[in-house]
């Protein structure tokens, strides 16, 4: 690979190399944008369990924007659920934070971790009106 091009690497590898361009810089923060959004389903699994095992072992704090609820439940502290308002004239709101508990078992199959999964989604399909 280190002989590759970048247009050369897959989606998958590309991401990684862009995450270690970033905290070769050593940042406190880091801002994450839907950046699994355009993988396939076994790398975007992957490289989030990448991301938290340096998250564990670097203390970056991550800001991770995403539409998956289930990938958020998995990688965060903490889930900021947003609504959109355009209908109502307003660009959106928070609606709710929803804390994870460190100490959940990031299993997708485990049932603390989809009572959590729940909880979010019907904040989001829920009625907007709350």
């Amino acid at each position: 690979m280190a002989g590759n091009y970048p247009h050369e690497l897959s989606g998958g590898m590309q991401q990684r190399v862009a995450i270690a361009r970033v905290l070769a810089n050593e940042p406190s923060v880091l801002l994450m944008d839907e950046p699994f959004g355009a993988l396939d389903a076994l790398t975007r699994s992957s490289l989030q369990v990448e991301l938290s095992r340096i998250h564990k072992t670097t203390g970056t704090t991550v800001i991770f924007v995403t539409h998956s609820i289930e990938e958020a439940v998995f990688l965060a502290d903490r889930v900021v659920v947003m609504i959109g308002g355009a209908s109502r004239g307003i660009l959106g709101y928070v609606k709710e934070i929803v804390k994870v508990p460190r100490e959940l078992e990031r299993d997708v199959n485990s049932p603390a971790f989809n009572e959590i999964k729940k909880q979010i989604s019907d904040l989001v399909h829920g009625d907007d009106a709350s």
